[in-house]
């Protein structure tokens, strides 16, 4: 049998595990994704210049605190979220949330393709369907070789996309006469402020809710919390504000559009194809991780299939991209809350995964999560940390009552 080099099944030993830049360069090419800064487009055109860093930034704020307790758990056990599941959910009960966040991951990378073959098309009028299964499958072939694929792309297109975004701001910035003259502008649709929150945190909660996948790689899970803020918190803001600088001047939420008005669409067309293979290359990673857990099949293999997946569904993704991230802000986060609740509650039994025993399905986490997606729907506030603090609260309250005996003889 073949080497797991990915590490789909138990956790990675420490011989396999990487230094802080390498894993810097992995999730800050996992964060550098078009796609926020699409939506750093939309909060551009809908919000006045000190709302928007407002949201940003909180929105941000909130992801880094997120998905830093999940790199920690990640870096402290070695395992992938999905064997961070088997805990809290059982062991066949992970397979829900492994579905659920490894079908949104095939998603973001059809959107993804999507982003890329539309102002390719624009460009050179090669046929959209063409150029979306040959960007898809090439996108997809680099998966198979894992987390040095990742790594190696990763440094090419992080500092690319900085160089880019930089400058699309500056040109921006200086087409409207400086800072105070973009300050002023008003948007002509204004957005509400919570649907704005909503939006940043919805926009990288499925990836980010998945973080433990990538940082689990990690020395110290200090470092794996550093790593993920500098991601998430830094690295995600820095995407938001390259995508509204100029949306905000153009009136183009959409970050194609913009980059083909600043005259920017060849160097868009080479940086942000090779932003959003690292990005999209994250999340076919993190799919096979989590469809592994479900059939025990080798996680790359399973990654490839998905990315044929992902690719036959493109357009049909991106023309629906709002209302996907409307279905991940509610859906996802009470995953988080549950695995990160369960870790708090119940840590010594991770520290040996070979030997721990685990119930067939924890129905207590399942009912969690539905609790917690109520919570993001029906409360008042920003829907993502709703979903997350009601399927967290939830699960400590009802997992002791559904498993008080099961808890007793381990406690023995």
């Amino acid at each position: 049998m073949a080497t797991d080099h990915d590490f789909g099944l138990g956790p990675v030993p420490q011989t396999a595990r990487k230094g802080v830049i390498s894993l810097t360069m992995v999730m800050l090419g996992l964060t550098f994704f078009s796609a926020s800064m699409w939506t750093g487009g939309a909060l551009g055109t809908g919000l006045t210049f000190n709302d928007f860093f407002l949201a940003v930034l909180i929105g941000n704020l909130i992801l880094g605190i997120y998905t830093s307790f999940l790199g920690y758990i990640g870096a402290s056990t070695g395992l992938s979220t999905h064997l961070l599941a088997r805990f809290s959910f059982g062991l066949k009960g992970s397979w829900f949330p492994s579905a659920l966040l490894g079908g949104t991951q095939v998603g973001w990378f059809g959107v993804g393709v999507a982003m890329f073959t539309l102002p390719v098309q624009k460009a050179t009028g090669i046929d959209t369907n063409v150029l979306i299964i040959a960007s898809g499958l090439l996108m997809t072939i680099t998966v198979y070789f894992g987390i040095s694929a990742l790594m190696i792309l990763s440094a090419l297109a992080v500092p690319a996309i900085a160089i880019l975004g930089g400058y699309s701001v500056f040109d921006a910035v200086s087409s409207v006469g400086g800072i105070a003259q973009l300050q002023a502008q008003q948007p002509a649709q204004p957005m509400d402020f919570h649907i704005a929150l909503t939006m940043v945190v919805g926009s990288f909660i499925s990836a980010g809710t998945l973080t433990a996948d990538f940082v689990r790689f990690g020395k110290k899970p200090s470092a794996a919390v550093l790593v993920t803020m500098i991601a998430f918190f830094v690295g995600n803001s820095l995407m938001f504000i390259f995508g509204a600088a100029g949306s905000s001047v153009t009136g183009q939420s959409d970050i194609s559009e913009v980059m083909m008005a600043q005259g920017l669409l060849i160097p868009a067309i080479i940086v942000l194809g090779l932003n959003i293979w690292t990005t999209n290359d994250n999340a076919l990673y993190a799919s096979g991780l989590g469809f592994s857990n479900i059939t025990g099949l080798p996680s790359k293999y399973i990654s490839m299939v998905n990315g044929v997946i992902g690719t036959l569904c493109a357009l049909w993704l991106y023309n629906n991209f709002v209302g996907w991230l409307t279905f991940l802000s509610l859906a996802i986060p009470p995953i988080g809350g549950v695995l990160i609740t369960d870790f708090l509650v119940n840590r010594k039994r991770y520290r040996d995964f070979h030997h721990a025993e685990f119930q067939t399905i924890n129905w207590a986490a399942i009912i969690a999560v539905a609790i917690g997606i109520a919570a993001g729907h029906f409360m008042p506030g920003i829907v993502p940390v709703n979903a997350v603090l009601g399927g967290a609260l939830s699960y400590f309250i009802i997992n002791p009552l559904v498993n008080k005996n099961i808890r007793q003889t381990q406690a023995v």
